[in-house]
């Protein structure tokens, strides 16, 4: 065993053993001038972080990575490469640079250092908090580099080290692209200077799925993290020549590791979900270097956070750790404010508001996602707050979110997205017992569709039942650019049709209509009127009080407004909305009386910001509200003339406001949650705010009458309360 006290190390014997909750007394008092902390470690919840670079989380998974590192849950990073470069641990364009001698291994390990000095400051405050380092067999015949935070043994760090592409977008053969394409059978790791790891691996790809496999069933992950699997492409195309077996493809924003070890933890949790585990997974998607192109969704504080956290992993500071191959990585340096990707955390899947939805009995039904599959969660009696554990709703490789759309009927139906794997390589399949050379794999393209499930009827104990689900396809045919496409937001009109709309390859808007849910059109685009529109993800669409359909959608300017003439119609370009930038995901809700209000998010300072078009009017921002410090799309419902707001605030926990007329201030404290949080309201008409913990459990906050302005305390699905909420 390496033991490894204040970034010296001292080179012992010893095997892994199995995973310890808490650690030996022996290592919880850390070494001198590094105080540790006893580890408060939380089993309900477990995150696993998959990245490919060691300072990939620092750059897009934060703040969200601290917060489950400081909440004393496991929380695992599985670094896939060394990303060794070119070995030079400098940055490109320094003075000599080209003179200085490539060292992979030592620039691998330095990164490793950095990485962990960032971590421990996250955990414990102390960047030289000792770590304990080990090799782990995680596959028969495979070892990683394994370390433990000594002061928060919850903490952990996986280490593969495969080779990197060592370039972002060129089509190289030894990378994890030409892995996961087959265009390689094996790819090598790197051993860095240092390491446990007694020699070198070569992994094939199942291999590979199989280490992530293995990984999830150690750690039982309640909440997975990922980097982008559906990045955006680039407006002007390089040209690479072709690879041998690499065809050049779509070149994105992001890097291809990025990209593709994305791919791979999406196979892997296909394999893992297939198997017996103790609890569900929730996956989140992380968009990479294209946040560099997108308004700041951190406010400062925030932003300044992160970039701290880079800079020691950066190596910022100079000062010696007591590593010869270095402390960080000075390719990155003191320069993460310059380079913008320290001022966004945004997910690929934007959420939506409309996961809960009331039965025709009034009883709220809740949707979510959990191993891949919809899940459904319902109030036993109607307004009284108890919930039913979730029963499943089917589906399979679903992603991010489930929407429910409420036809004038009572029934619901049910949106999503979800990606269909490309088939395995020929010379990876393997046979029912898992021995490689079987033959009959299915011919899948890799592709993205949407999905739907229509109610049938009533389930066992009262849960809504709903039919196969059926694909929609997409709106775009080449299933390279299907990859592109946005998650649905769908509405259902007075006559019964349901509309679907996504965002398309190029940055437009698409639809498709079916009346009651079922019998769609072909798919086609919104229109526009003169310039073309290239709008984020995050759109969304209901219907005002005149029946007439709405649809908004942002771009890096301003926010684009659709509507149609009357019931029933397709929506139009409206007039321009000229409200200011925001930074992604909108919430429609209809305005009483007529007309529409927006929530959206003010850009460099989180502040939610609401805005309202009146019956027939121009759009105008209506209210500020006070800067919380969080990010993503905000819930909003009205009941009656009271507006409530739901929102994230800094530390991750959820927040609302209720107020006459427009948002009152912030009531707190909230709960940490994941995703978006849910409104509807109930059989008394009171408005009932959901949300998902970190731990796959559904709770609820609702007003404490009709148009009130003050809400219960939060409350667990299994009848737990979990804190008040303040008046």
């Amino acid at each position: 065993m390496l033991q490894v006290a204040g970034g010296g190390i001292v080179v012992g014997t010893g095997a892994v053993g199995a995973w310890q909750w808490l650690a030996p007394d022996a290592k919880k008092n850390g070494s001198k001038g590094a105080p540790a902390r006893n580890a408060k470690v939380v089993t309900s919840e477990s995150f696993v972080h998959v990245i490919a670079h060691p300072d990939d989380s620092l750059y897009f998974m934060n703040p969200e990575l601290e917060q489950s590192v400081r909440s004393g849950a496991p929380s695992v990073t599985v670094c896939l490469t060394g990303g060794e470069s070119d070995g030079r641990n400098e940055l490109s364009g320094a003075r000599d640079y080209h003179k200085l001698p490539e060292k992979r291994p030592e620039f691998v390990r330095a990164r490793v250092n950095g990485f962990r000095e960032a971590t421990a400051v996250m955990a414990t405050g102390n960047a030289l908090s000792p770590w304990d380092v080990e090799t782990l067999t995680l596959l028969p015949g495979f070892e990683v580099e394994v370390q433990t935070l000594r002061a928060a043994p919850q903490v952990q760090l996986i280490f593969l080290e495969l080779i990197e592409a060592r370039t972002m977008r060129n089509p190289r053969k030894e990378s994890l692209r030409g892995l996961w394409l087959g265009a390689v059978p094996r790819l090598t790791t790197l051993r860095p200077t240092g390491t446990p790891v007694g020699r070198t691996f070569q992994y094939g790809r199942q291999h590979l799925i199989d280490t992530l496999v293995a990984v999830f069933e150690r750690y039982q992950p309640t909440v997975v993290r990922t980097l982008d699997p559906n990045p955006t492409h680039l407006p002007k195309q390089p040209h690479f020549p072709d690879t041998p077996l690499i065809p050049e493809g779509i070149s994105h924003y992001d890097h291809q590791d990025h990209t593709t070890s994305a791919f791979f933890a999406q196979a892997a949790l296909a394999e893992y979900w297939g198997r017996k585990h103790s609890r569900p997974t929730a996956v989140e998607s992380y968009i990479g270097y294209e946040v560099s192109q997108l308004p700041s969704n951190l406010d400062k504080a925030t932003t300044n956070r992160k970039v701290k956290l880079l800079d020691l992993y950066g190596w910022a500071d100079g000062k010696d750790c007591g590593d010869p191959a270095g402390c960080g990585d000075r390719k990155v340096g003191a320069r993460s404010k310059k380079v913008r990707w320290s001022n966004n955390c945004r997910h690929r899947a934007p959420g939506t508001t409309r996961w809960v939805q009331p039965l025709p009995d009034g009883r709220l039904a809740a949707f979510a996602l959990l191993d891949g599959a919809a899940q459904c969660w319902t109030e036993t009696r109607a307004g009284t707050g108890v919930w039913s554990s979730p029963t499943a709703v089917g589906g399979s490789m679903l992603e991010g979110q489930v929407q429910a759309v409420r036809h004038t009927d009572g029934k619901l139906q049910l949106f999503s997205i979800r990606t269909v794997l490309p088939a395995v390589p020929k010379g990876d399949r393997r046979d029912a017992a898992g021995k490689p050379g079987a033959e009959g794999t299915e011919d899948r393209t890799h592709r993205r569709e949407i999905v739907t499930a229509l109610q049938t009827g009533k389930a066992t104990g009262g849960a809504p039942a709903f039919g196969p689900w059926e694909s929609l396809g997409s709106p775009e045919s080449e299933p390279k650019r299907s990859m592109e496409v946005g998650y649905p937001v769908a509405v259902a009109d007075q006559d019964g049709t349901v509309h679907v709309f996504v965002r398309t390859f190029d940055g437009g808007v698409a639809f498709r209509s079916g009346p009651g849910g079922k019998g769609w059109t072909d798919w086609d685009a919104l229109p526009t009127t003169g310039a073309s529109v290239n709008v984020h993800d995050g759109l969304d669409a209901a219907l005002d009080g005149q029946g007439r359909i709405h649809v908004v959608a942002a771009d890096t300017k301003t926010v684009h407004h659709w509507m149609s003439q009357g019931p029933g119609g397709a929506p139009q370009m409206a007039e321009p909305t000229r409200l200011p930038a925001v930074t992604g995901p909108l919430t429609l809700v209809p305005l009483q009386g007529g007309g529409m209000r927006v929530a959206m998010r003010q850009p460099d300072t989180s502040r939610v910001v609401v805005a309202d078009r009146p019956a027939d009017d121009g759009w105008r921002v209506s209210a500020q509200c006070e800067p919380l410090g969080g990010y993503g799309r905000v819930a909003i419902a009205q009941s009656g003339t009271t507006t409530v707001l739901a929102d994230r605030d800094g530390k991750g926990g959820i927040r609302l406001s209720a107020g006459s007329g427009r948002p009152g201030p912030w009531q707190g404290p909230g709960i940490t949650h994941r995703g978006t949080p849910g409104m509807a309201q109930d059989a008394q008409g009171r408005t009932v705010a959901v949300v998902l913990g970190m731990d796959g459990k559904l709770s609820t906050a609702r007003q404490q009458g009709a148009g009130k302005q003050t809400f219960t305390g939060w409350t667990s699905h299994d009848g737990k309360p979990q804190t008040d909420v303040a008046s």
